[in-house]
């Protein structure tokens, strides 16, 4: 007799009921186990996602389902100690399909006993999250990239901001030693100090320069770069830098079209990528330089907009980076080099370039199998925006002392160009702020204006601006380290980077008395 006949008829209608229930479930794998974890029943739910007939499953353990890792960790003993001594075991975790994928599952078991309180088994319900799983790390791994994004923003704009106030430090120090050593004695020891000041300061110049460059603030002269000129020139430099253990070995593909860039922030990028690519060998292997070109759809994995780009790589065959090593490489100051022997900058530098240009760095790496960075750069076409506007004079004539309305609101810095003026024999007029230039111009006649870009309330494009409507207008010269002046100046403006020199100071006037 079966057990449905031995049954009143309720109960045995109760439980086809509930048998027709189980088998019509379709989004739930519900199966029961015997005490030892045994599969005693299989439902079709269980069936669609875990992939097994109940001819293929009914009679195994149910510790299949669980990765390798959860077995050597005993999860499925535990998962049934657990429900039988708690009254139930809950769980999400990964399990493993028939054919092998993984799924993410909610998981609860629950003991069954009879009327004794003697466990028979269990109750098994799994539910298939995958979909929620794999959403949510989509979630967290855009939240990462947005933390990322707004960290290095940070950074960016600290890094930027302290390099201003560097750059006029600067200013004030190589313009000072400058100056002193002119009027100095003929002092060979005191001529030696004064060098290795002045050298230190134009490291630490040179240091403010890759800070801007990763904040994306420096100043850029870029136009159309033809690629395989620039390193077939650039070969000997960097046998001679990388020395005898790096073989430097270029690879072109043939017409590659001219790029934007600034050449000498590339050839500097490329100088430094190179040097990295050779201190990640310490055994001596080959530096490889690679260039090609592109055309870059719409949604492309490089995430640049649609248009042709030049590939332009530096390779080696190094110790590699691990991926904790390699999230961090392009952060400012991280260095794996030793103390003294790296500021952290460079690859951030590079990055920094790179995006100013429109293009975009990326750096791939695997430990003990080598390094490729990428530098991805516009081809150049006949649109191209330029980063560098024409020096013009407006009717400066060459050699004449001039009377020049020096403006910058940092005192230090007003009073080392004042004076790098008036040694150059130029009669001096100062300036704090534009609104007080301003009220210079409009006492009397001024030949020349050479303004800080970076002030509070008018910012010397500003300033130039409005001395470019005096009557007559007021030819200028705009001073700064920084990239955000407005490309659209007027053509009398010209353009002097800082920190500067007293020499660099007499050029800038001499092409504005030239042109």
């Amino acid at each position: 007799m079966s057990t449905a006949q031995a049954l009143p008829a309720s109960a045995a209608d109760d439980i086809l009921v509930y048998q027709q229930l189980v088998e019509s479930i379709i989004d739930y794998a519900i199966y029961m186990l015997d005490p030892t974890g045994v599969i005693v029943s299989w439902n079709p739910g269980a069936e669609r996602f875990k992939g097994y007939a109940a001819s293929e499953i009914i009679g195994q353990h149910f510790s299949r389902f669980y990765t390798p890792e959860d077995r050597a960790s005993d999860l499925p003993r535990r998962a049934l100690e657990t429900a039988a001594r708690a009254g139930k075991f809950e769980s999400e975790g990964w399990r493993v399909r028939k054919d092998g994928s993984r799924f993410w599952a909610f998981v609860v078991i629950d003991p069954i006993r009879d009327a004794q309180g003697k466990l028979t088994g269990f109750a098994k319900i799994t539910r298939d999250l995958t979909e929620r799983k794999e959403a949510q790390q989509a979630l967290e791994r855009t939240r990462e990239a947005l933390i990322q994004t707004q960290k290095m923003e940070a950074i960016g704009q600290l890094t930027g901001g302290v390099a201003h106030d560097f750059n006029n430090l600067l200013m004030a120090v190589l313009g000072s030693l400058e100056l002193l050593k002119k009027r100095l004695p003929g002092d060979r020891a005191m001529k030696r100090l004064l060098d290795n000041a002045m050298l230190g300061a134009q490291r630490g110049a040179s240091l403010t320069q890759r800070m801007l460059a990763f904040a994306r603030r420096q100043e850029m002269a870029a136009g159309a770069v033809p690629l395989p000129g620039l390193l077939t020139g650039m070969k000997e430099l960097l046998t001679a830098s990388l020395g005898a253990n790096a073989a430097v070995e270029l690879k072109m593909a043939p017409g590659i079209s001219p790029v934007i860039a600034d050449e000498n922030q590339l050839s500097l990028a490329i100088l430094n990528l190179s040097v990295n690519a050779r201190d990640a060998m310490p055994d001596g292997g080959t530096v490889t330089i690679a260039a090609d070109e592109v055309a870059l759809a719409l949604g492309n994995e490089v995430g640049l907009p649609r248009g042709r780009y030049v590939r332009l790589s530096v390779s080696d065959t190094g110790v590699g980076m691990d991926e904790e090593t390699l999230a961090r490489a392009a952060e400012p100051f991280f260095t794996t080099k030793g103390v003294g022997k790296g500021t952290g900058l460079g690859l951030s530098m590079v990055q920094g370039m790179t995006e100013q240009l429109g293009g975009k760095f990326v750096l791939a790496s695997r430990k003990g199998q080598g390094t490729t960075a990428e530098m991805w750069l516009r081809v150049a076409g006949e649109n191209m925006p330029s980063f560098a506007r024409p020096v013009s004079g407006a009717g400066l004539k060459h050699g004449r002392k001039l009377t020049i309305l020096a403006v910058d609101d940092d005192h230090l810095v007003l009073f080392n160009t004042a004076e790098m003026l008036r040694d150059l024999g130029h009669t001096v007029l100062e300036a704090s702020s534009g609104q007080a230039a301003l009220n210079v111009l409009s006492e009397g006649k001024v030949d020349l204006l050479i303004t800080d870009q970076v002030m509070p309330k008018m910012t010397g494009a500003q300033l130039v601006e409005a001395a470019s409507r005096a009557r007559p207008p007021v030819p200028a010269i705009l001073a700064t380290g920084f990239a955000e002046a407005p490309a659209n100046l007027d053509s009398r403006v010209g353009r002097l980077k800082k920190p500067f020199t007293q020499d660099e100071l007499h050029r800038a006037i001499e092409r504005m008395s030239c042109s």
